[in-house]
C-alpha cells in the first residue's frame, strides 16, 4: 500500500469550503462525544460502545440535521459526517484498548482536517447495488484532482501517472492545504542487502550510530530554527488569539502573528521528518536485520535536562519508521530490551566486525 500526499493550490472561496468541511466534521465528532459520555449516565441501558455511537448517528440524521438552525449542514457532503462517527469509534477502540489516553473534544486551534469517499451507489434502473469498482475515484495525470462530494481542485505538484482511490483525507498544516489517499500498489522489496546485521544505538548528541561505523547526526538548522522561533516568540509575547467566553476578537495582528508561529513550527517539523526519513530509508536499504533499544522515551523526557534533546532527535519515531518500512525493503526490526548492552557497546568490543550484533 502506498500513500500520495500533495499539496492544494486554493482560492479564497475553496479556502473557505475546506475550512466549512473541517469544522462540519469537528461539530459533529464533539457532538457524538458529548452524547456518548452522557449516555453512560443510564445505568440500565446496557450497550457497546459500538452500539451507542450507532444510535447517535441516527439521532443526528433524524432529528438533529432536520432542525431550521442547522440547515448549513446540507451544503457539505454527507460523507464528512459519517466519517467523523468512524473517527470517533476508532479513538473508543484505541481507549478501550490501553493504546492511547481518553477521547477529547477537538479545537479549532488543533488543526483542520476531514475525509470524504466515494460510496459504491445503486443502479437506477435495477434499484440494486453497483459493482464494487464503482466505489472508487480514477485520477488522471495531471495538476487536478476531483474529490467525492466536492469541486475539481487544482494540484501544486503534478500527479505523474492514473490511478485510483476510495477515501481522501484533506488536511491543513499552517496556511497550506494537503490532500492524501492510498493506492492499491505493492512495492517490490529488494533481495540483497549489504550488511546482514545491523545494531542502531540512538543518542543525544549524535541522532544515530550503527553498528558498522555510520553516524547520523540532526541538521544544525533545527536550533537555528528553535532559535529564531524563541526570539520570535517572546517579540511577539502579548498577542492573544481572542477569547470566546470574555467575547474578545482576535486583533489581525494577532491572526497574522500565529500564522507566522504556525509556518516556523511546522519548518522545523519538516526538517526533522525529511532527517528521520533519508536515514530510516538508507538503513532498511543496506541491512535485512536492524536491531534498536527499546528506549523509555516517556521516562527520558521526564528529565527536564534531558527533554529537549530526546523531543528534538524523535527517538520513538525512528523506531516508528523502521517497523513500518519493513515489508518495503525486506528487512526485520527486533528491538532489544533496554537493559542488554547496547549496539554501539558491542561495536567498541569488536571494531572490526561488520555485520552488527549477533
Amino acid at each position: 500500500m502506498f500513500a500520495i500526499k500533495r499539496e492544494l493550490k486554493l482560492n479564497n472561496v475553496e479556502t473557505s469550503l475546506m475550512r466549512g468541511n473541517a469544522g462540519f466534521k469537528r461539530w459533529v465528532y464533539n457532538f457524538g462525544l458529548e452524547l456518548l459520555t452522557a449516555s453512560w449516565s443510564f445505568e440500565d441501558v446496557k450497550a457497546s460502545d459500538f452500539k451507542r455511537i450507532d444510535a447517535i448517528k441516527k439521532v443526528f440524521t433524524q432529528v438533529t440535521m432536520q432542525k431550521p438552525e442547522y440547515a448549513w449542514m446540507k451544503l457539505y457532503p454527507s460523507t464528512v459526517y459519517q466519517s467523523a462517527f468512524i473517527d470517533l469509534k476508532d479513538a473508543f477502540s484505541r481507549w478501550r484498548k490501553g493504546l492511547a489516553g481518553f477521547p477529547k473534544k477537538k479545537l479549532k486551534k488543533k488543526g483542520d482536517s476531514f475525509t470524504v469517499y466515494k460510496t459504491s451507489g445503486i443502479y437506477p434502473e435495477i434499484g440494486k447495488p453497483a459493482l464494487p469498482f464503482t466505489n472508487r475515484v480514477v485520477i488522471n495525470a495531471g495538476s487536478l484532482i476531483k474529490l467525492p462530494g466536492l469541486k475539481q481542485l487544482r494540484l501544486k505538484e503534478r500527479i505523474d501517472f492514473i490511478c485510483s482511490s476510495q477515501t481522501f483525507t484533506v488536511s491543513r498544516t499552517a496556511d497550506k492545504w494537503f490532500v492524501s489517499f492510498m493506492l492499491d500498489a505493492q512495492k517490490i522489496p529488494p533481495i540483497f542487502h549489504p550488511i546482514q546485521k545491523i545494531g542502531v544505538d540512538l543518542g543525544v548528541k549524535t541522532l544515530a550510530t550503527c553498528s558498522d561505523g555510520t553516524f547520523y547526526d540532526m541538521p544544525h538548522t533545527t536550533k537555528t530554527a528553535k532559535i529564531k522561533l524563541g526570539k520570535f516568540q517572546w517579540h511577539n509575547r502579548n498577542h492573544v488569539l481572542g477569547n470566546k467566553k470574555l467575547k474578545i476578537q482576535a486583533s489581525n495582528n494577532a491572526r497574522i502573528y500565529y500564522t507566522q508561529l504556525a509556518k516556523q513550527h511546522a519548518r522545523i517539523a519538516n526538517i526533522r521528518q525529511d532527517t528521520t526519513q533519508k536515514m530510516t530509508t538508507d538503513i532498511s536499504r543496506k541491512a535485512a536485520v536492524i536491531r534498536i533499544e527499546d528506549l523509555n522515551v516517556s521516562g527520558m523526557i521526564a528529565n527536564h535536562k534531558l527533554a529537549s534533546a530526546v523531543s528534538n532527535n524523535c527517538f520513538y519515531e525512528i523506531r516508528r519508521q523502521l517497523i513500518y518500512k519493513q515489508p518495503f525493503y525486506a528487512t526485520k526490526v527486533e528491538l532489544v530490551d533496554r537493559w542488554f548492552p547496547s549496539p554501539l557497546d558491542v561495536f567498541i568490543l569488536w571494531p572490526h566486525s561488520t555485520d552488527g550484533i549477533e
